[in-house]
């Protein structure tokens, strides 16, 4: 059963805790109380306000699991706080394997003129600071639909880059989750998504029968953004010691024009937002 009342004190006085900057976020000029809006915390969270705002207000319908999971992340919750947010709302903590530290998102968060996505060794997208968000979009979560690599091979519309990249993009993610495969053997969410993918994809199929092995630390990628147009970035990607969880960063390729679209794209945020 869910704490409501409990649940709601929980989540106002985290709240209270978190300032702006914590997060990435402009402090504004009217703000009457510490820490973040409602609001702030259902964006960064992926939820709507609406739902937040029931769960603080101890009504309206339990929240799920990945509800819950995201909620902690806004929040910068620790494992302990985590668990103790999943009891409250009436759920048994998923294991901690794979949690991400409140020091890596406060780290995505201060590079706030760059683009910064946190995800697992499955492709899942955990965390995106608001740079990420206007570059790439929202991906957060762990359902199949948020998961990179399942997009990619099942969603055309999720291929925002020039055609002629796509085969080596492929065979990029392919051959990263082949380490991942071997590395955590026998593990059902690897092989479940495996699995998953061979019977969805062809061409994914085809990728993985050439069982090319290669963990991706750095790469070049051009992004098509509906409001900027190309975007060149180099990535860099910085694992945790179990390579359970990545930290990728976008830097503008030297030489393009990406860093002066990356400042655009800052304002357009800041813009919406206010």
């Amino acid at each position: 059963m869910t704490d409501r009342k409990a649940l709601a004190d929980f989540l106002r006085r985290r709240r209270a805790l978190i300032r702006p900057a914590d997060v990435g976020l402009p402090e504004g000029t009217r703000r009457r109380t510490p820490g973040l809006r409602r609001e702030e915390v259902a964006m960064l969270a992926g939820v709507s306000t609406d739902h937040y705002t029931r769960l603080e207000q101890a009504r309206g319908s339990a929240p799920s699991e990945s509800v819950v999971n995201a909620v902690a992340r806004a929040l910068q919750c620790d494992l302990d706080e985590r668990d103790h947010l999943f009891y409250l709302a009436g759920m048994t903590p998923p294991p901690r394997r794979g949690h991400v530290r409140p020091g890596l998102v406060a780290l995505a968060n201060r590079l706030t003129d760059l683009p910064v996505m946190i995800c697992n060794d499955l492709g899942e997208v955990l965390f995106t600071n608001p740079m990420a968000d206007l570059l790439l979009g929202h991906l957060r979560g762990g359902r199949k639909t948020e998961n990179m690599v399942w997009r990619w091979f099942t969603d055309p519309d999720f291929r925002q880059m020039p055609e002629e990249d796509w085969d080596r993009i492929s065979a990029v993610h392919v051959s990263d989750l082949r380490a991942t495969h071997a590395r955590r053997a026998g593990q059902p969410d690897i092989t479940g998504l495996v699995d998953d993918l061979l019977a969805a994809s062809s061409e994914f199929r085809g990728l993985w029968e050439r069982h090319e092995v290669g963990v991706r630390r750095a790469d070049r990628k051009t992004f098509l953004h509906p409001e900027v147009g190309t975007v060149e970035v180099r990535c860099e990607v910085l694992f945790s010691e179990g390579q359970e969880i990545q930290l990728v960063a976008y830097f503008p390729a030297e030489g393009t024009d990406a860093a002066e679209k990356l400042d655009l794209l800052r304002v357009i945020g800041t813009q919406a937002f206010s």
